[in-house]
């Protein structure tokens, strides 16, 4: 396989965290741009000032309405990215930036911030405040195999990603109650307390081993749904669990270890 895959990252209205947890890949980030994609795009790591045409565009945070750079920089992404990726809470759901209301000294018109996904179809929500590194890294993986690799490769790469995909189609809310739904109602919630811990406003409080959510502090931001390790359970993977960590070692390099 050596066929690059481009890859950019497109910074709208967030706090640099997901871009800071992209670079802790540290040298598996170097194995990735040596190998399997070349970032064509990056306010911070490349010196691009306009959007490029790529494969993957690595979008994080959310999008300013006032702004009318963002919003066409935004749209802009959509057209010239053949997958775009939602990365971290903000990007995917608002996260705390649906908090913001405007009316600072330095920026007062600044007041209404949405989800990608309210302006843009979005092929992949890759959620969490931030997505772990290793997450990132697997995620470019597997877009690289998705586009590049054989037919077997392929086909882990759509089982890995398609949970992800299944997330960008259910839209740009998710909330306490997506939790007791799809999580706590599917008997499939362990009581680890990350939602609690990830709520911004601490509408959710562990009782007896279980989330208890209040419904009149929650504001939608889908902070506790995208941190829930149980939230996006796919059988697709699961089943596929030792094919997929090979093929992701195997492009790392680490297959002889």
């Amino acid at each position: 396989m050596v066929n690059k895959i481009t890859v950019g990252h497109v910074h709208m209205s967030g706090c640099t965290g997901c871009l800071v947890s992209l670079a802790d890949n540290y040298e598996g980030l170097f194995k990735i741009l040596d190998d399997y994609a070349d970032l064509v795009y990056c306010l911070t790591l490349a010196d691009v000032r306009h959007i490029p045409e790529m494969d993957v565009a690595l979008v994080e945070g959310s999008v300013c309405l006032q702004d009318e750079c963002s919003v066409r920089e935004i749209k802009e992404t959509r057209e010239k990215a053949k997958v775009v990726v939602a990365l971290g809470g903000c990007a995917a759901y608002g996260n705390i930036t649906r908090f913001c209301r405007g009316g600072q000294w330095n920026q007062p018109q600044h007041e209404s911030y949405v989800p990608i996904g309210d302006l843009i179809d979005v092929d992949v929500y890759l959620p969490s405040c931030p997505p772990g590194a290793e997450a990132i890294r697997n995620v470019c993986v597997m877009a690289y195999l998705l586009l590049q690799g054989n037919d077997d490769q392929k086909a882990l790469a759509g089982a890995y990603l398609k949970p992800l995909m299944d997330l960008a189609k259910r839209g740009t809310e998710a909330c306490g109650c997506d939790l007791m739904v799809d999580v706590i109602n599917q008997g499939l919630c362990m009581g680890c307390g990350t939602c609690a811990a990830s709520c911004p406003v601490r509408a959710i409080t562990i009782e007896y081993g279980r989330p208890n959510i209040d419904r009149e502090m929650c504001i939608k931001c889908g902070a506790c749904y995208a941190q829930c390790p149980r939230s996006f359970f796919s059988f697709d993977v699961v089943n596929q669990f030792e094919g997929i960590i090979e093929a992701i070692d195997g492009a790392m390099g680490k297959g002889g270890e």
